[in-house]
């Protein structure tokens, strides 16, 4: 009797055509990958699950906190330089400030600017005003001047509300804005009157009011109701002010909730500003949604960080733009180690510096996020995936509809197929990060900002159909062949050199550490008589103790030749902004002309080593004496 060869056939057949066809590798990436995706999926569906109640029946963020404040009137809900203000205290300090400016004539719809320091006030302040309708615009303290009266005026707001300590600050702009109705209320750190009577004393008027239930018409549709008006950082041109609704906020800060998980008995640290989205949305809003305990600081300082965390027993820090990098830099300290937090979250963490930083600190996990005030392209790294922002889906990519597509590096512009549609860039391929808008959706939907020309500028439409749309995120990301996404660059920071292309983000992290974990900004900049642009390294140096050489030396070891900066700007101070970001443009702009820059230029001469750029050198490079 013949052996039957059918059925082995067959398999081999089916083995050849799965591995000929790719489905044999997707099928193992499926395998690594489904655990991942599980997980995200089930967080996922739980903060959906709660957004959409929210959105059905109406809540808005008081009616959340108010939960708290009945269930835990006593538990701490901010500590701050060891001042505990209970959820009842907050309430209370929040319904005397509704009571107050609903006595003063201000409702629903009205706009009432923010100025002030870190300090429990400055929530219970913004959460007071939102119960009668007031929208209140988050102005960072940083702000002087023309930026500060563009804040204000960008906003429309009808009054400011502003700490003491930032008197002066309001002195130069009042004469510009005390036009009409304008009206200014100072809050003062102690009790004591105002000499100047044209701005009303806010401590002694909230002494006269009622800490009662604030009794408001303006509960209609208070979901999708404008909230808060966060702004851009400024690294680039004037602050634009975000739209944040109700409906955003509880998307933002239940987002990062569930997909980091974090759970209601944590105690959270953050020094961040409370005027933007990382410290007063994502941090602010675990106790304002979640009943728990967030510790602020009136300023971030690198040495204090663990020793905070030590003493306030918290089990979960937030760390933003370069703060990892001045927490590793300062000495060894008991506290390194003797600390309660299980996961920090943020974003900026460097992985030049990431495995460093969880080793010293003892980290068992991060949550690095990314995502954009205005946008709606936000994602988490749920795995501890080292340098990784996120991920997408490899299973089912639409699950959550965010993608990476291709497009120009300098501009950002898409880069369209023959059917004027948008490309998706394949694994290992940099492009555009956007998210699909879907308007109504609180997670998809791009509300923008309070100028309307601004935010048109920020969408793409015709992505994958024609007539949809999508918020266009402006930075560079890149994905690897599980989903994992990583952050390249800015479009328009990556520069062309000796034909090849260099990420800024990626050459400051290697000059930086190099050059012992100090500020630096890299930003392309034109030679004569060179194609594309060159490598520029601004370094603080203030107490002047850079070694040169050595910093040659370890660039040659860490970046190739055509990434290595050729000219070095060595700062004698820097300015940032309040989230850590170092304004490269001004930088940008001004060049290397040493006739024009006090601080100290050097520039890389043909023996590899950093040498003085001064006049004569430079009319030098002018002349094409000096190459590159």
């Amino acid at each position: 009797m013949g052996m039957d060869y059918t059925v082995p056939a067959v398999v081999v057949g089916l083995i050849a055509v799965v591995a000929s066809s790719g489905l044999w590798y997707w099928l193992y990436i499926a395998a690594v990958t489904a655990p991942r995706d599980i997980r995200a999926l089930y967080r996922y569906i739980k903060l959906l699950t709660l957004v959409r109640r929210c959105q059905r029946k109406n809540v808005a963020i008081w009616d959340l906190f108010h939960h708290y404040v009945a269930k835990h009137p006593q538990k701490p809900c901010i500590i701050y330089d060891g001042q505990e203000w209970t959820f009842r205290e907050m309430n209370e300090f929040s319904n005397r400030i509704a009571n107050l400016f609903q006595q003063h004539g201000y409702k629903k719809g009205d706009v009432v600017g923010l100025f002030m320091d870190n300090r429990p006030e400055f929530v219970a302040t913004w959460l007071g005003l939102s119960k009668i309708g007031v929208i209140v615009p988050l102005i960072n303290t940083n702000q002087r001047q023309a930026s500060l009266i563009h804040s204000i005026e960008i906003a429309k707001c009808q009054a400011l509300i502003y700490g003491e300590s930032l008197a002066s600050a309001v002195a130069e702009v009042s004469e510009r804005l005390s036009k009409g109705s304008f009206a200014w209320y100072q809050y003062n750190d102690k009790s004591h009157e105002i000499s100047d009577k044209s701005i009303k004393n806010l401590n002694s008027l909230l002494e006269k009011t009622p800490k009662t239930d604030v009794v408001s018409s303006s509960t209609a549709d208070t979901h999708h109701n404008q909230l808060l008006y966060i702004y851009t950082s400024g690294t680039t041109g004037l602050p634009k002010a975000a739209v944040i609704t109700h409906s955003r906020y509880i998307f933002i800060a239940a987002g990062i909730h569930y997909m980091a998980d974090f759970q209601p008995d944590d105690i959270f640290y953050t020094p961040l500003p409370l005027y933007h989205t990382a410290g007063g949305v994502m941090s602010i809003g675990q106790a304002l949604l979640f009943g728990s305990t967030v510790v602020i600081r009136k300023k971030f300082s690198a040495s204090g960080y663990f020793p905070d965390c030590q003493k306030y027993k918290c089990t979960v820090a937030q760390y933003i733009g370069e703060m990892c990098r001045y927490i590793l830099a300062t000495p060894p300290n008991a506290a390194d180690n003797s600390h309660n937090v299980r996961t920090i979250f943020g974003n900026g963490l460097r992985p030049q510096i990431w495995p460093q930083f969880i080793n010293r600190f003892k980290i068992p996990k991060v949550a690095e996020f990314y995502g954009a005030t205005e946008g709606n392209a936000n994602i988490v790294n749920i795995n501890n995936v080292v340098g990784a922002i996120g991920f997408v889906s490899r299973i089912l990519p639409s699950v959550y509809p965010i993608s990476v597509i291709k497009a120009d590096p300098d501009t950002g512009e898409p880069i369209r197929d023959s059917n004027g549609l948008c490309q998706l860039c394949k694994p290992n391929e940099p492009g555009v990060f956007v998210g699909k808008i879907m308007p109504g959706n609180p997670s998809r939907a791009f509300l923008g900002y309070v100028d309307k020309a601004a935010s048109s500028k920020k969408i793409v439409k015709d992505v994958f159909k024609k007539g949809d749309s999508a918020f266009l995120s402006g930075d560079l990301l890149v994905s690897d062949e599980y989903g994992n996404l990583y952050f390249k660059d800015r479009t328009g920071d990556t520069f062309r050199w000796k034909g090849e292309n260099v990420s800024t983000s990626e050459v400051e992290a290697q000059v930086s550490n190099v050059a012992g974990y100090r500020d630096t900004v890299v930003y392309g900049v034109e030679i004569p008589h060179n194609e594309g642009r060159a490598g520029m390294a601004a370094i603080l140096d203030g107490d002047q103790s850079i070694d040169l050489d050595a910093l040659s030396t370890g660039l040659k070891s860490v970046l190739p030749t055509y990434a290595r900066p050729q000219i070095i700007r060595l700062l004698n101070k820097v300015d940032m902004t309040g989230t850590f970001k170092l304004k490269k443009l001004d930088l940008q702009k001004e060049g290397f002309d040493p006739r024009k820059i006090g601080d100290s230029l050097y520039y890389l001469s043909s023996n590899g080593k950093y040498c003085r750029l001064d006049k004569a050198v430079y009319e030098q490079i002018l002349n094409g004496e000096v190459r590159f």
